[in-house]
């Protein structure tokens, strides 16, 4: 089977199988503060095209862009229900309309914006942007708690350009020339190991 069948195969079980629990998480988005359901931000993807992502919205919503690009530690800008969905990690499956699309797969790097993506260097945004990007990958368990590391620097944006963005780049491009369906099957169930122990952490 192929990674791009699989991508679609599961997506759309997913979508089905979890379509209460989707319901409910946009039932109390609307609940919890006015504005959209889901939160748009233009990404780069696979061959360095643009496209609009899809996460369930987790701060208040703003017509225009205001405060900076990363999100560290407790952001003024969260509302109640997003920080429960940021540290379950449930805002992001939004993304699997983004998989259906075309646009994502179910596991790669995880797409950067524009101005991020602008600071890579040739060689590793050639092999980084040679795959679709991914709702989940190694990097991302890796760095599952990057917002609290980003929260206790002086600069966060400064920590995240010259000491882990270079980092997630390396791992991101070993990604890229060596997964497999199987590899990628291996980070599907340890990402879903992670949301499981972070929702019932965030019930408690």
């Amino acid at each position: 089977m192929g990674k791009r069948v699989f991508d679609l195969v599961v997506a759309g079980l997913a979508m089905l199988l979890l379509s209460p629990l989707l319901f409910a998480i946009a039932a109390a988005i609307k609940l919890d503060s006015p504005g959209p359901v889901f939160f748009r931000q233009e990404r780069v993807g696979r061959g360095g095209a643009p496209f609009r992502i899809h996460k369930f919205r987790t701060m208040v919503h703003a017509p225009q862009v205001e405060g900076p690009l990363l999100t560290v530690g407790n952001d003024a800008r969260i509302t109640r229900v997003g920080a429960c969905l940021r540290r379950s990690k449930l805002d992001e499956l939004a993304q699997l309309i983004d998989v259906l699309q075309g646009t994502m797969s179910l596991v790669g790097p995880r797409p950067e914006v524009p101005r991020y993506v602008a600071l890579y260097p040739r060689e590793l945004r050639e092999k980084v942007l040679s795959v679709r990007p991914g709702i989940t990958d190694p990097v991302s368990i890796a760095y599952r708690d990057e917002g609290e590391q980003l929260a206790r620097a002086a600069d966060p944006e400064r920590e995240y350009i010259e000491r882990i963005m270079p980092l997630k780049l390396q791992h991101a491009a070993r990604y890229a020339e060596h997964a497999t369906l199987a590899s990628d099957i291996g980070v599907l169930w340890r990402t879903l190991r992670l949301i499981v122990a972070r929702t019932s952490g965030a019930a408690r």
